[in-house]
């Protein structure tokens, strides 16, 4: 049976259906869960890019308080899968359930282009199918992706091995050429890249295929699934 992944959408996000189409077409079943919990019927959760809020304040920190991150962090705890893409990233540092944090890019540039990420360990839930040291093309569409954390947590994520993917050309200034980093437990990870728009030849690039495929292969890991909706209303 195709594993079904979550893509929450936030007043704001714009990549919840590129994510779907993504995730389909690698033989999942992708389903866009609006803001409000619980969160059921899943076996992976996608927090995708796009301006959740409006960004106001700061990328993420508003949707970090939305009742739905309750059910994200559940899910989280219990070892189930969680992706943020971009804008899911830094919602995902603003919750607490990845360290570090983003802020705006060297040099005060919206960056928008092809980018490439070295594979820089595969034990990850984004990276279980490929290979350490490869290199994928994918897009970059950012102004706040620049990743920062102290000296203490960047000694931290080296020593656990939590560095996911380091650019090969760091386009935005990211200490230490950080891409994207995963949870001590290896199943939340983080990215800023877009893998969603680099699945399809069309789009010049399909080695976010990788990304995807590996999450999807993560699934297969024993997480069970959490109970099947009680509401239409936890569903759009």
């Amino acid at each position: 049976m195709a594993p079904v992944i979550g893509v929450v959408q936030f007043p704001g996000s714009n990549c919840e259906l590129d994510v779907v189409e993504a995730i389909e077409g690698l033989g999942g079943n992708g389903r866009v869960l609006w803001r409000r919990p619980p969160i059921s019927g899943v076996d992976g959760i996608v927090l995708p890019g796009g301006f959740a809020h409006g960004d106001y304040l700061r990328p993420g920190a508003i949707a970090r308080f939305s009742a739905v991150m309750e059910s994200v962090i559940a899910f989280a705890a219990d070892g189930g899968p969680v992706l943020g893409i971009c804008n899911g990233f830094q919602v995902l540092t603003e919750a607490g359930l990845l360290p570090g944090a983003l802020q705006k890019n060297h040099g005060l540039k919206f960056r928008c282009s092809q980018a490439h990420i070295r594979v820089e360990t595969i034990n990850s839930a984004a990276t279980g199918t490929a290979g350490v040291g490869d290199v994928l093309e994918i897009p970059i569409n950012h102004f706040e992706g620049n990743y920062t954390c102290s000296p203490e947590t960047l000694d931290e994520l080296r020593a656990n091995d939590q560095i996911v993917f380091r650019y090969v050309d760091n386009p935005n200034g990211s200490t230490d050429d950080i891409a994207g980093v995963c949870n001590a437990q290896r199943n939340v990870v983080g990215l800023m890249p877009h893998p969603e728009r680099a699945c399809h030849p069309l789009l010049g690039s399909v080695d976010g295929r990788s990304v995807l495929g590996s999450m999807l292969a993560w699934t297969s890991r024993g997480t069970s699934a959490l109970a099947a909706p009680t509401s239409a209303s936890t569903v759009r």
